[in-house]
């Protein structure tokens, strides 16, 4: 008997119970759809960090400013380290592509007699660069605009969609940051939420020089970012950046700088490593359900070889070999797993569908993941119908031909 026969009696098998069979492939559909389920919100949400860390900039460090030597020490900070200075010389060092500071500020915004609370963010024309945050509408602001302290504003989607009416463009308008006068020159395209949920189109971008002189009166900044030319380098410039501020600052002594370099890759690789364990640690939780619906095809498959124990030794009589009667009943359990996990694939792709419109969680379904349920439920098919078929193949055909139901 080739395998087509077999698989033709293996479909013949199942139709003929088929509520028996179905409730058998349950357990499969079950376990492969959670697993399905499972990985897609791992992947998802690994995916969502990723995107959102690389919103931020690519091959990026961020310097902050640290404690002051004899200050409690704070891994965001406690004193104002920071200045113009610096990012001017770290701009100057190898492999450095782009560097730029940034200062915030909270700010109420104003326009006609409508009012907005977010935070105003003094920076440099180098910002679009290092975010690849290009303007919907206008242009952003110039290098003459930084050096002259200029009243001018780029904005974010939802600041333009809370102060101006629809219709209206903003590019051209004056609007009120904490009660000075601004002219908007451009309106960023759309960027969502950030990392942490905060809402990226909620901001405002002036010159960095006009916050420090016109809204704060401060000569700092608060951070410093710096995209590296290659991702192979980011080690090399962030230990430039670190001997470079320590003789900027005088500072001698181990362990007392006043200012931290983060390393938004290593950032990015550790968040990685974290959801692709969750996701790891789910999946398997998941798998446990695929695990006992393979004790059940076990189970219905020795029920099943009980029950035709006379058209076994029927077989061997006619001259089916052990091998044929092994194959026949592997097969019919493979084709139960197999149905039971394109179900399941299926199944588990809706849902996760489902959960991402509903719930707004990220989900994503790869490959990998409906090879992995498909591989999965095969081995289970092959593994609890061994011994089954193994037991059918084992029997003596006489007895078999004498066996009474």
């Amino acid at each position: 008997m080739n395998y087509a026969n077999n698989f033709e009696v293996a479909i013949n098998g199942i139709r003929s119970n088929k509520l028996r069979s179905s409730l058998t492939m349950l357990g499969i559909v079950i376990g492969v759809a959670a697993v399905i389920i499972m990985i897609s919100v791992g992947q998802g949400a690994s995916k969502r960090i990723s995107d959102q860390i690389s919103s931020m900039g690519s091959n990026l460090l961020m310097v902050m400013p640290g404690a002051e030597q004899g200050a409690v020490r704070g891994a965001s900070g406690n004193v104002n380290t920071l200045t113009m200075g610096d990012a001017e010389a770290i701009a100057e060092l190898n492999m450095v592509a782009n560097v730029v500071p940034e200062l915030s500020t909270n700010a109420t915004i104003g326009y006609g007699n409508q009012t907005w609370t977010t935070q105003a963010t003094g920076t440099t024309p180098e910002m679009q660069l290092i975010k690849n945050w290009p303007c919907g509408s206008g242009s952003f602001f110039t290098a003459d605009d930084v050096t002259s302290a200029g009243m001018v504003a780029v904005i974010g989607k939802t600041v333009a969609d809370n102060l101006f009416t629809s219709g209206v463009d903003p590019v051209g308008e004056t609007i009120r940051i904490n009660k000075l006068a601004f002219t908007v020159v451009g309106v960023l395209t759309s960027k969502g939420a950030a990392m942490m949920g905060q809402d990226q189109d909620n901001t405002i971008y002036v010159p960095i020089s006009t916050v420090q002189k016109r809204m704060m009166g401060v000569n700092y900044v608060r951070t410093i970012n710096v995209e590296v030319e290659t991702e192979n380098s980011m080690a090399f410039v962030q230990s430039s950046i670190e001997d470079l501020l320590r003789e900027r600052h005088r500072i001698t002594g181990a362990g007392s700088d006043d200012f931290n370099v983060r390393n938004l890759t290593s950032v990015l690789e550790a968040a990685t490593t974290v959801t692709g364990v969750m996701t790891l640690l789910l999946a398997s939780v998941a798998a446990v359900s695929l695990l006992v619906g393979g004790i059940g095809i076990m189970n219905i498959m020795l029920v099943s070889v009980t029950e035709r124990t006379r058209e076994i030794g029927l077989r061997m009589a006619v001259g089916a070999t052990e091998r044929n009667i092994r194959n026949q009943f592997l097969v019919e359990a493979l084709v139960l797993c197999l149905a039971g996990g394109l179900a399941g694939i299926l199944t588990g792709a809706a849902i996760s569908k489902i959960i991402s419109k509903v719930a707004g969680w990220p989900t994503y379904i790869s490959i990998y993941s409906i090879l992995l349920s498909a591989g999965f439920s095969a081995a289970i098919g092959i593994f609890f119908g061994y011994y089954p078929a193994k037991k059918a193949a084992g029997m003596d055909p006489i007895e078999a031909l004498r066996f009474e139901k």
